[in-house]
């Protein structure tokens, strides 16, 4: 068989990742803040890409939403300002003098400390009590020791390591150890330094003075039978009548389990959202949030200095050429990505109006595919521009992936969303009688009369992703 040499065309389809596609994809995923934080970074790194700053006579209602093409960069002048600035200003002083509310008196001590010097910190757990430990006049070893251990605790205020890991580390005495650790467990917060739940609510106990009470031989004792509210295995074990337990339980649940939950750092996360939709007499209205967003533009001069031809050297002529296409294709795919997200956020709204008018109980069932197909584009686009999205409703902020849920057939009728049975769920529980809570099969039973046939294990899924507790561990006495 002899081999040999041949020329063949052949013609095929392929999907290239385009680095203006790549752009865009990128782009579709980031969130608004995200997205602020890129187009800042290319304002610096990127000299042909210009920020159009905001004058004076741009009114009207779509301003603020306007992202200048390239097309349009040529209307606007550049411009020059003539008048040189004073570079030797003393601004503080001039803060300080005219300030309006001051008094005389005041503008006339310069000497007072500046505003910037009022800025309160914060102040941690860690230093809350090296403060307390200091003010008892440690000695080097005890103070030595006492570092260890504050260093050790948990956000929570709980000591995470073992004695033997603690003598390990300081190279101490155990005696030495356990004597500090006590002096810690006095401090404030009360609670603080204890190796576990059930020390912590002791000691809170102890410094309310109820040591060796009924409140501490269940904190001791009977830690489990508390958590399942098995009252009258604590009564047989204590020989005391049900009045009593119910009343050192009410004592117990005074008692903070976290006591290091006050000088936590965690910093609320505030959710910024990225569409607004208002109702405007009987209609919606959909807004993009681009609060904050930069106005963008091609540098018009490097522009100019291209088209015209202007003696410029090879090299540099296609830096600034493909800095101009990146420039082009960031401004088109913010477009782009804009567009896209007005368009899945309009679509949202067909599927789901009864929702925007009566809540969450009336949210339909809803998948990916269905507004993929009725604005014409892909699933995996409608994914991406779902992800890390907020909307302001009328009924509240929600993420957009909050409007797509699976369905659940209901005996008669139309399909049900599972988000809208987990409401109902919601609403039965908290119209019992917390004497008798329901349980997950009377749940079902109740949901099975308004015509929703889930099981009993869904019943008990639902609770549990709504964060709600056992009918055992809900009733009250």
């Amino acid at each position: 068989m002899a081999f040999e040499l041949r020329q063949q065309l052949k013609l095929t389809q392929q999907l290239i990742m385009t680095p203006q596609l790549q752009m865009a994809i990128k782009l579709l995923q980031l969130s608004r803040l995200e997205l602020m934080d890129m187009v800042s970074q290319e304002l610096e790194t990127n000299p042909a890409l210009d920020e159009v700053q905001e004058t004076i006579g741009d009114e009207g209602p779509d301003s603020s939403l306007e992202v200048l093409t390239a097309d349009t960069s040529d209307q606007i002048k550049e411009v020059r300002v003539e008048e040189n600035i004073q570079t030797d200003i003393d601004w503080s002083n001039y803060v300080d003098d005219y300030t309006p509310g001051r008094s005389n008196y005041e503008i006339e001590h310069k000497d007072a400390p500046a505003y910037e010097t009022f800025i309160a910190g914060k102040k941690s757990l860690n230093d809350h009590l090296l403060w307390q430990l200091l003010m008892t006049l440690p000695t080097k070893e005890e103070e030595y020791i006492g570092s260890i251990i504050i260093g050790n605790l948990n956000q929570d205020g709980y000591l995470e390591i073992s004695m033997d890991e603690l003598v390990t580390i300081s190279s101490q005495p155990l005696e030495e150890i356990e004597s500090v650790l006590l002096r810690l467990q006095t401090f404030d917060p009360v609670g603080v330094c204890a190796r576990n739940l059930s020390e912590c609510l002791l000691i809170q106990a102890k410094h309310l003075g109820l040591a060796d009470t009924i409140v501490t031989e269940i904190i001791r004792n009977h830690i489990k039978h508390l958590e399942n509210k098995n009252y009258k295995a604590i009564c047989r074990a204590l020989k005391v009548s049900i009045k009593d337990v119910v009343a050192a339980v009410n004592v117990i649940k005074m008692l903070e389990p976290k006591p290091g939950r006050a000088f936590s750092t965690e910093e609320p996360q505030y959710i910024s959202p990225d569409i607004y939709v208002y109702k405007f007499e009987d209609e919606y209205v959909i807004m993009l949030n681009d609060d904050g967003m930069p106005k963008l533009r091609i540098n018009p001069y490097y522009k100019k200095a291209v088209n015209r031809g202007e003696k410029i050297s090879g090299d540099t002529k296609d830096y600034l050429q493909d800095k101009m296409r990146s420039a082009a294709w960031l401004i088109r795919s913010i477009h782009q990505r804009q567009k896209t997200i007005y368009k899945v956020m309009e679509s949202i709204l067909r599927f789901q109006k009864a929702f925007f008018d009566k809540g969450i109980a009336h949210l339909k069932p809803m998948v990916l595919r269905d507004v993929a197909q009725d604005i014409g584009m892909h699933e995996s686009t409608i994914s991406r521009v779902t992800t890390n999205k907020y909307a302001y409703t009328p009924q509240g902020i929600f993420e957009l992936k909050y409007f797509f849920n699976s369905s659940i057939k209901r005996v008669h009728g139309e399909d049900v969303a599972s988000t809208s049975v987990q409401e109902k769920i919601r609403k039965i529980i908290e119209g019992e009688d917390t004497k008798k809570p329901y349980s997950d099969d009377k749940i079902a039973s109740i949901l099975k009369e308004s015509n929703i046939d889930i099981a009993r294990r869904t019943v008990a899924k639902y609770r549990e992703m709504l964060g709600l507790l056992s009918s055992n561990k809900r009733k009250q006495f």
